[in-house]
C-alpha cells in the first residue's frame, strides 16, 4: 500500500485521468473530491463490499422455471 500525506488543496494523480483532492479537514474527517472520467464507478469501500456481496448471493440463486412460467401465463 502506498501511504501519501497531503494538506488542504493538496491532490494525487492516478493513471492519467483521475485526481484525487483533499478538499476539507474539519473534526477528524477528510473530505475528499474525485475527478474521473463518467464511464468510471466509484464507490465507498463498505458500499462496494454490500454490491459484491449481492451480486455473490444473486449468483447462488437457483431459479425455478416452473414457477417463472407459471407467474408469466398468469400475468398475460
Amino acid at each position: 500500500m502506498l501511504i501519501l500525506s497531503r494538506k488542504k488543496d493538496e491532490s494525487i494523480i492516478i493513471g492519467d485521468n483521475i485526481e484525487v483532492k483533499v478538499l476539507a479537514i474539519e473534526d477528524g474527517r477528510v473530505s475528499i473530491g474525485v475527478d474521473a472520467p463518467r464511464d468510471m464507478d466509484i464507490f465507498r469501500h463498505e458500499l462496494y463490499l454490500s454490491i459484491e456481496e449481492q451480486n455473490l448471493e444473486a449468483a447462488r440463486l437457483k431459479p425455478d422455471i416452473k414457477k417463472i412460467n407459471q407467474f408469466l401465463k398468469t400475468r398475460k
